[in-house]
C-alpha cells in the first residue's frame, strides 16, 4: 500500500489496541489517540504484554517486537492525527461521540486520507454523513483478538468510492488479514448471523432446554467450535452484547434481535463476562465454576 504510510486508530482499548498494534507490526507508523495519559499507558502496556507472549511463544523475534513498539505513537490530541493516510475509529458504540470526532477530523486530515470506523453494529453512513468525505468513507470490522483473527470485513456505503474500497481491500491484506465485502446494514455480516444466535441461546437456556456447561459441549463437539457459545458471551462482554442487541433490534424491529431478560438482568447486575470476573461462568476460579443464575 504504496499510499497509505501512517495509520491513525481512535481508541486503545481491547480492540483498538489490537488495531493500533497489527498496523505497526504490518510495518506503518501508527498513531494511537486515547482520551487521556492514563489510557494510553493502559493501551500501551496491553500491547506491549500481547507481543511478549508472542515472543515467549516463539512465534515473533525480539528485535520484531522492538520495531513494532517502535512505530507506535500515542496522544491525547486529534490534531496529531493530521497526518495519517487513514484513521479507524475503535470507541465506545456512541454516534454522536464518533460523529464529533469525524467532524474534527475531517478539518484537520488530508484530503486523501480514509476514514473508517470499526463499528461491530452502527450502520457507516451514520458516520460518514458527518463529514465531507463520505466517499472515502468505509467500514473496517476486525474481531477480537485482532493479531490472531484473520478477517476483517470492509463495508461500503452507499457513498463509497470504488477507489476507496480497492484500497481499503489492499490496506487489509497489507495488514495480513482476509477482506471480505459487506453491505452496510446492522451488523454486517458475523454479528447479523451470530447476534440472533447467541440470543436465542439466552432463550432457550431460560427454558431449560440444558445447562451452561452442557450447551457448551454440545455446540463444540457437535459442531466443532473451538470454544462453547457461552465462553464465547463472556469472552464478547454480556454488556456489549446487550448494546449491540439493542442496536440491531432498533434498526430491523425483529424479535429475534431483541435482548432476552436474562442478559439484561445479568448486565445490570455486573455480571458481564470475564472482564468483570463473573458472567455464565465465576473466573475467580480456577477453572472457572458455573455461575448461579436462579434459573
Amino acid at each position: 500500500m504504496s499510499d497509505i504510510n501512517t495509520v491513525g486508530v481512535l481508541g486503545c482499548g481491547l480492540m483498538g489496541s489490537g488495531i493500533a498494534q497489527t498496523a505497526a507490526a504490518a510495518g506503518f507508523t501508527t498513531i494511537v489517540r486515547e482520551v487521556n495519559d492514563e489510557a494510553n499507558t493502559r493501551g500501551r502496556g496491553s500491547i506491549t504484554r500481547s507481543l511478549d507472549k508472542l515472543v515467549e511463544k516463539g512465534k515473533l523475534q525480539q528485535d520484531a517486537r522492538d520495531a513494532t513498539l517502535g512505530r507506535l505513537r500515542f496522544t491525547t490530541s486529534l490534531a496529531d492525527l493530521k497526518s495519517c493516510d487513514i484513521v479507524i475509529e475503535a470507541v465506545v458504540e456512541d454516534l454522536e461521540m464518533k460523529k464529533q470526532m469525524w467532524r474534527e477530523l475531517d478539518g484537520l486530515c488530508a484530503p486523501h486520507a480514509i476514514f473508517a470506523s470499526n463499528t461491530s453494529s452502527l450502520t457507516i453512513i451514520d458516520q460518514a454523513v458527518a463529514t465531507r468525505r463520505a466517499d472515502r468513507f468505509v467500514g473496517l470490522h476486525f474481531f477480537n483478538p485482532v493479531p490472531l483473527m484473520k478477517l476483517v470485513e470492509v463495508v461500503r456505503t452507499v457513498t463509497t468510492s470504488p477507489e476507496t474500497m480497492t484500497k481499503a481491500f489492499a490496506f487489509g491484506k497489507a495488514l495480513g488479514k482476509e477482506p471480505i465485502a459487506a453491505k452496510d446494514n446492522s451488523g454486517f455480516v458475523v454479528n447479523l448471523l451470530l447476534v440472533p444466535y447467541l440470543l436465542e441461546l439466552l432463550r432457550q437456556l431460560e427454558h431449560g432446554v440444558a445447562s451452561v456447561p452442557d450447551i457448551d459441549k454440545a455446540m463444540q463437539l457437535g459442531c466443532g467450535y473451538p470454544m462453547g457459545p457461552f465462553v464465547l458471551l463472556d469472552f464478547v462482554g454480556l454488556d456489549t452484547t446487550y448494546k449491540i442487541a439493542e442496536i440491531m433490534f432498533h434498526e430491523y424491529r425483529e424479535q429475534r434481535y431483541a435482548p432476552p431478560p436474562l442478559l439484561k438482568r445479568m448486565v445490570l447486575a455486573g455480571m458481564y463476562g470475564k472482564k468483570s470476573g463473573k458472567g455464565f461462568y465465576d473466573y475467580s476460579q480456577n477453572p472457572p465454576a458455573v455461575s448461579d443464575l436462579g434459573i
